[in-house]
């Protein structure tokens, strides 16, 4: 995305609509009045818009105090248009009703920074759990990283209050936070009759780290390993989008070998996500034969990326305008072969799936996530390609060298549409890192740099679907730092795409969509 334009002019619900179409690929901001605010939002819900991220920041500029930012993008327009709301005090009217998706965002917001908002939907903590102590609001300025005393005692009334359903045969599954195997925690709450479930809720937060205020007060360059360990299985995806940001901030050019780099970087990191997600739903049908041999080549990817790079998971090579080091030709030559090598064995694996019937039985008409709930609930990624939405942030806000990108969908909505979504972008994947390393140049693979204040917003498609981050610089370092990765909003997903389905088949769902908990849980 182009550096920002318009910057915080005041704007009227009349004449916000024309910014999301006025060219290029750009950051807007507008400033809203509380007298225009409530109009505008309800003038953008008539539109094809979607609320894709909200958060706060204290002391932004020249405002003393909170200021919402709320962030909007319209589908075929590439601009995204982002709406400063400065508070007067340490209270906001909900926008949840009119978009659904902010009901996480406003918790969030009152967790960390104490805004309330007095008629929203749901005024339950989000990431704070009931052992933080009630006046705990840590991204206030205020709050110095430290050891904070918790509760141990809590009271019955003090207790996290899942939905009550209620009606004759009902009865309630609790499913974690912890799990069997080596899983992340997250409570599941499932309302069944039978083994018919019709209500879930999820709860996060359980590894909540604090990362972005591990970030504040930090240069640029120190924060590069945050974003890295914002999800393991995203590094380069978050660490690339980081980079971004800062390099917006900076007016910084990445050279174009080092560009190349990291888009077969994030390419290799799509195809070992995929591979990871596709073992995972055919293992689900338990055809174990099948999945080995999606597992056999994603740990063979993944000894790619420690030739390449010197790790698995390809930390420690991304850094702020550019690369840490380059990649010899003779390692991409020989990994250009081995592609060529790896792609047929690849669609040999997802040709056997397609061949036994009870897994496709499975798989088919299995967890449904409505072509209709992509927009209110901002799902990107496989998930909504999956149900006939073509949407892809390398195509929609093109960054890097990415030019033209295939959207991949399908129509079905189910694990199968993910299936064969996923199935399809990875041989695309295949096919970018081998005309990438074919036409990859001599040249730098790192630009100097010198840090600027300001600040920007990112978007990369990762595996999962988009990820943003938006990164404020005051005085050389960093002052605020937000990060919502596409499980945030997907997690949200889930809950719709398991109704009507018998609670065997949730694995199965889940592992379709195979979301972050650690990327929700900043």
């Amino acid at each position: 995305m182009e550096p920002f334009v318009e910057q915080n002019k005041i704007v009227s619900p009349a004449t916000i609509d024309r910014y999301f179409k006025s060219g290029g690929n750009r950051e807007i901001y507008l400033t809203a009045s509380e007298d225009s605010f409530t109009a505008i939002i309800s003038g953008l819900s008539a539109k094809d818009v979607t609320l894709i991220s909200l958060f706060c920041v204290e002391n932004f500029e020249q405002h003393k105090g909170f200021t919402l930012l709320y962030a909007f993008e319209m589908r075929g327009a590439g601009n995204v248009v982002i709406l400063l709301r400065h508070l007067k005090g340490q209270t906001a009217t909900s926008i949840a009703r009119i978009f659904p998706l902010a009901v996480w965002f406003e918790r969030e917001i009152r967790d960390g920074f104490g805004v309330d908002f007095p008629d929203a939907l749901d005024k339950r903590r989000l990431f704070l759990h009931e052992v933080y102590p009630d006046d705990f609001h840590p991204l206030l300025k205020s709050f110095k990283n430290q050891p904070i005393a918790t509760q141990q005692n809590i009271a019955t009334e003090k207790e996290y209050k899942f939905k009550e359903m209620s009606g004759e045969g009902v009865y309630q599954i609790p499913v974690g936070p912890v799990h069997a195997g080596i899983i992340e925690p997250g409570h599941f709450r499932f309302s069944v009759i039978g083994e018919t479930i019709f209500n879930l809720e999820i709860r996060m937060f359980y590894k909540h780290r604090g990362i972005e205020k591990l970030a504040e007060g930090k240069t640029p360059e120190q924060c590069v390993p945050i974003a890295e360990a914002i999800s393991g299985d995203e590094t380069v995806a978050n660490a690339t989008a980081f980079c971004m940001a800062v390099e917006k901030i900076s007016e910084t050019a990445v050279p174009a070998r080092a560009w190349k780099l990291r888009m077969i970087l994030l390419e290799m990191e799509r195809i070992y996500s995929h591979m990871g997600d596709m073992a995972g739903m055919v293992l689900d049908t338990a055809f174990p034969t099948g999945a080995s041999k999606f597992f056999i080549l994603r740990e063979e990817i993944l000894r790619q990326n420690k030739t390449l790079t010197g790790s698995r998971f390809m930390k420690g090579i991304i850094r702020v305008g550019g690369l840490d080091r380059d990649i010899p030709e003779h390692t991409l030559k020989e990994f250009s072969n081995y592609l060529e090598q790896f792609s047929p064995r690849c669609r040999e694996a997802i040709d056997m799936v397609y061949k036994v019937s009870s897994v496709v039985d499975r798989l088919e008409t299995t967890g449904i996530i409505r072509k209709e709930l992509v927009k209110p609930l901002n799902i990107t990624g496989p998930a909504a390609r999956a149900a006939g939405v073509p949407i892809d942030t390398r195509l929609d806000h093109p960054y890097g060298l990415y030019a033209s990108v295939t959207v991949r969908t399908a129509t079905g909505s189910d694990v199968m549409s993910r299936f064969n979504v996923k199935a399809t972008e990875i041989k695309d994947s295949i096919e970018l890192c081998l005309n990438l390393i074919s036409g990859i140049e001599s040249g730098e693979v790192s630009a100097p740099i010198q840090i600027k204040d300001g600040y920007a917003l990112s978007l990369v498609e990762s595996a999962r679907g988009q990820n943003l981050h938006w990164v404020y610089i005051r005085n050389g370092i960093i002052d605020r730092y937000k990060v919502c990765t596409a499980s945030f909003c997907n997690w949200q997903a889930i809950e719709h795409a398991v109704q009507g389905n018998i609670v065997p088949d949730f694995p199965l769902i889940n592992k379709s969509l195979n979301l972050s908990y650690a990327g929700t849980d900043l």
